[in-house]
């Protein structure tokens, strides 16, 4: 009898000493979407997502995929997270009418298990420039070849098809699922999520056991706030268009001291430009020729330069903006869609800031003692050397050359504290 009362403590003890969440997650099945471009953000959430899965200790990870493609190493990472990971990873392109196109195929295919749904379709994997244009030369072959060594290696190690990976690679060849299915490109086709773990339980994954997906719980993981405005801003257009605002913002700070309101807009756009451009390819000479710009016109402010330096601005502005973001051969940089119209609009309000500037050095001064010269002013105390004069409606004290009568029209010449020097209007200036 004492020996059955320890027992029952022992076998408590056994149980409870697994983590207190195994047989909750045990029979959990998470799942992200990936739709859009695949940008650094969406290669962030990727990794977080599947290291979430297996803390939580979820049987597998579903990757619904959306996507026309996008950067060629934030797909590196996300293969080489799948390929890492513990948990069992199914990619599933989804809902219908989805795509995985150019990096979203290689994603699809480096899944345990490949899945598609009713109306998508795979393929288009060929690398393209900016803009979604062809590149030349030598580059296009690299970078095709390049592609190719790495959509078979991932097709090799999942057992798929891979003379079509590589046609899809090399002749942009795109398939539906139902083509997908019979070229062994993917393992499944399911209408929709229950009917993808239906089909899938019970399958074994190499390494990684038999799914037991028995009435799983699905528990969807959600994007950050971070990875939203993160996935927002990595787009090279918009970091751009954040970094023009922050430079204009800026020098009508500079130009305009005491606004405010353009100052701290332009700071928060910078600060969001320069945090897009740590997960962008940026050439960081291109950014230092956009600064340079911004030096130059505010200097046009302080030099009368004739517009030498407005020129020299929009010179380094435009080679900056070219030079900004590096193609990498895969279609993610500044369109001339943007470039062109953003660089009118920003350079047009640098000239037109720095010719205002430049007429108000021009324009005769309207205020302050300086401001009396040229005016016209009526002698009140004969002047033989000196005497009185009033302008503007003071009386001030007047030095001429030759002598003035009282009453007489007199033009100020100068100002020399505040004794002004006046001379006499001629007779064809008297109105």
């Amino acid at each position: 009898m004492k020996k059955n009362i320890l027992i029952i403590p022992a076998v408590f003890l056994f149980i409870f000493s697994f983590p207190g969440n195994t047989f909750a997650a045990a029979n959990a099945v998470c799942i992200i979407k990936i739709s859009g471009s695949i940008n650094p953000a969406v290669a962030d959430f990727v990794e977080k997502g599947i290291h979430k899965a297996s803390a939580d200790g979820a049987s597998c990870l579903i990757i619904e995929i959306d996507t026309p493609g996008g950067l060629a190493e934030s797909m590196r990472k996300i293969v080489m997270a799948i390929f890492a990971s513990k948990v069992p990873v199914i990619s599933y392109v989804a809902p219908s009418g989805a795509r995985a196109a150019s990096a979203g195929v290689m994603i699809t295919i480096a899944a345990d298990i490949a899945a598609m749904a009713p109306g998508t379709n795979i393929g288009a994997a060929h690398p393209v420039g900016v803009g979604g244009r062809d590149i030349g030369g030598t580059m296009a072959e690299k970078v095709t070849n390049d592609m190719v060594a790495q959509a078979k290696s991932i097709a090799q190690k999942r057992n798929r098809n891979v003379q079509w990976i590589e046609k899809a690679v090399r002749e942009s060849v795109s398939v539906p699922e139902t083509e997908a299915l019979k070229t062994n490109v993917i393992d499944i086709v399911a209408k929709d999520i229950d009917d993808l773990i239906r089909q899938i339980n019970g399958r074994k994954i190499e390494n990684k056991g038999v799914l037991k997906l028995d009435h799983p719980q699905k528990k969807m993981i959600e994007e950050s706030l971070r990875t939203k405005i993160l996935k927002t801003i990595s787009d090279p257009n918009i970091a751009y268009i954040l970094m023009m605002v922050g430079l204009v913002g800026l020098y009508f700070e500079l130009s305009h001291p005491g606004a405010v309101l353009p100052g701290v807009v332009g700071g928060i756009s910078l600060v969001l430009a320069f945090f897009a451009f740590q997960t962008i390819p940026v050439n960081y000479a291109g950014v230092l020729l956009i600064i340079l710009a911004l030096v130059f016109f505010i200097l046009e402010m302080k030099i009368a330069s004739y517009g030498l330096l407005s020129i020299a601005g929009i010179a380094s502005l435009l080679l900056g903006s070219l030079m900004l973001f590096e193609d990498t051969g895969n279609g993610r940089g500044l369109s001339w869609e943007v470039l062109v119209p953003t660089m009118v609009v920003v350079s047009g309000f640098f000239v037109f800031i720095s010719g205002l500037v430049f007429k108000s050095h021009l324009s005769k001064p309207r205020t302050g003692t300086n401001g009396l010269v040229g005016e016209i002013g009526v002698v009140k105390e004969t002047i033989l050397t000196e005497g009185r004069v009033l302008v503007h409606g003071e009386l001030w004290k007047a030095t001429s050359k030759d002598p003035i009568e009282k009453g007489a029209k007199v033009r100020v010449v100068k100002i020399e504290r505040l004794v002004l020097e006046v001379e006499p209007l001629k007779e064809n200036e008297i109105q």
